[in-house]
């Protein structure tokens, strides 16, 4: 009895040592965890953030990025460098963020148009949702919709009865196959019933001269490329496509005003890093972006480019990227587009 009784006693004592070991032991690991965690934000960044831009140089989506990057370097203390990829409908660009690190030293732009490839392109090397991060929504711009001065139309519904009476005679302008714009022009005629000759350019500026040559009968562009051009004898704005009037054209009316309220289109710009990117990386850079296009001078250069400069949440960007995917689908699809 009393040696079954000693036998035991040593195993209670070796389990209990165990025990503590293995708490001592969990306790030292979060200890060396938690302080790493809470120092990947802190430290942050602690040497230059490279941005890549799927667009050329001073085009509304690179200066987009570069009034951003300047307020991001001032708000964190480090450089934040445009990259500019063109090409692909984003695919180079969106390319090399996916290549990097997730460690928030490499992000990307990325808006619509990467919604827009997701219908667009037969095979992508990523996918737009699961393969990125999120970061935060950084400018949204309408479409304006522009006709030459000449021309009778002084209303969207003066243009929409002149083609219903003339099914395929009048030409809508705008630039390149599956560009933002050109789905524009395809989304107002399914959205009119009416029939036209849609016109692609290869550049905006193609695309201006046309509608001062009267070679169009209506073109599909932002506002920082038709602004130069409006006035007599010039352009003439009939409508704008936000939800809501241009804070730089407040006389001209909305397509839904105008009684098209299906059609709404805001192109919009926003960053985004490779997925696993840690939580509190991104919400630091959520934030500052916020802070960042808060500013009044940012604030004031934007709505020059008829941009509205606003950050949102990782979710929010997330939430309108996927709400984008289906829009541009369903048009790409009506308008029976081949993909690439």
């Amino acid at each position: 009895m009393d040696d079954g009784r000693v036998s035991r006693k040593p195993d209670r004592q070796l389990s209990r040592r165990s025990f503590a070991a293995a708490i001592a032991c969990a306790a030292a690991v979060l200890t060396a965890i938690l302080p790493a965690r809470a120092q990947t934000a802190a430290g942050y960044p602690q040497k230059p953030v490279r941005v890549f831009v799927p667009y050329g140089p001073g085009g509304v989506g690179d200066l987009t990025m570069r009034l951003l990057a300047d307020q991001l370097t001032k708000e964190l203390n480090q450089q934040f460098v445009i990259e500019n990829r063109p090409g692909a409908g984003g695919i180079v660009a969106m390319t090399e963020v996916l290549r990097a690190r997730a460690d928030g030293y490499t992000l990307g732009e990325m808006g619509n148009g990467q919604a827009i490839s997701m219908s667009l392109f037969n095979h992508l090397p990523y996918d737009v949702l699961n393969d990125f991060t999120q970061i935060s929504v950084a400018a949204s711009f309408e479409m304006l919709l522009a006709v030459p001065d000449n021309l009778p139309y002084r209303t969207l519904t003066d243009l929409v009865d002149a083609a219903r009476k003339n099914p395929g005679k009048l030409n809508l302008g705008a630039i390149n196959p599956g560009s933002t714009q050109n789905l524009s022009a395809h989304l107002f005629q399914q959205v009119t019933g009416a029939y036209y000759t849609i016109v692609p350019y290869r550049t905006t500026p193609d695309l201006v001269t046309a509608l001062l040559r009267g070679d169009v009968d209506l073109g599909f562009d932002f506002f920082a490329a038709l602004q130069p051009v409006i006035g007599p004898g010039k352009v003439r704005i009939i409508a704008t496509s936000g939800a809501e009037r241009d804070p730089l054209l407040k006389d001209v009316p909305t397509a839904k005003e105008s009684g098209f309220p299906s059609y709404i289109v805001t192109s919009w710009n926003g960053v985004a890093a490779r997925a696993g990117t840690p939580t509190d990386i991104v919400n630091l850079l959520s934030a500052a972006i916020s802070r960042g296009l808060a500013a009044p001078d940012v604030q004031q250069k934007s709505r020059a480019l008829g941009m509205d400069a606003r950050g949102t949440t990782p979710q929010e960007m997330h939430d309108r990227m996927a709400q984008d995917i289906a829009k541009w689908r369903d048009v790409i699809e009506k308008a029976g587009i081949p993909k690439q």
